[in-house]
């Protein structure tokens, strides 16, 4: 049977990782809308600079994986080391509608990119 994944690729654990700003603690529908936001600017993102990352993370189910991080200065320094090693990234600013003022960065988006890249940027963090 033929391998779900395709390309160079093939056999890589693909994944996006959002991370939710935890000390803004935001209601549990608020955080999945941010989360969202992310998971829509990376794939907006993906289809123009990463197109085969993007196709092996879909083909391989999308994985998604939600964490939070202490503060914006955890966020701002996840956010540097994954740029660094060529990860790409997603701010949230918040419309400031609801839960917290215009222009709060919520969370971020990494990815889509191999789980071998991101886990040492955010394999310390906790699930959300």
């Amino acid at each position: 049977m033929p391998s779900r994944r395709a390309g160079l690729a093939a056999g890589t654990d693909y994944k996006m990782v959002l991370v939710v700003r935890g000390e803004l603690r935001l209601t549990a529908g608020k955080a999945a809308a941010q989360v969202a936001h992310a998971a829509v600017m990376l794939v907006l993102s993906a289809e123009k600079r990463h197109a085969e990352s993007l196709a092996v993370w879909l083909q391989a189910g999308q994985k998604k994986i939600v964490l939070s991080a202490p503060s914006l200065a955890d966020l701002e320094s996840i956010a540097s080391n994954a740029r660094a090693r060529g990860i790409p990234v997603a701010w949230v600013e918040d419309a400031g509608l609801t839960e917290v003022a215009p222009g709060t960065r919520t969370c971020i988006g990494l990815g889509p990119s191999p789980a071998a890249q991101l886990d040492p940027v955010t394999g310390s963090l906790g699930l959300l």
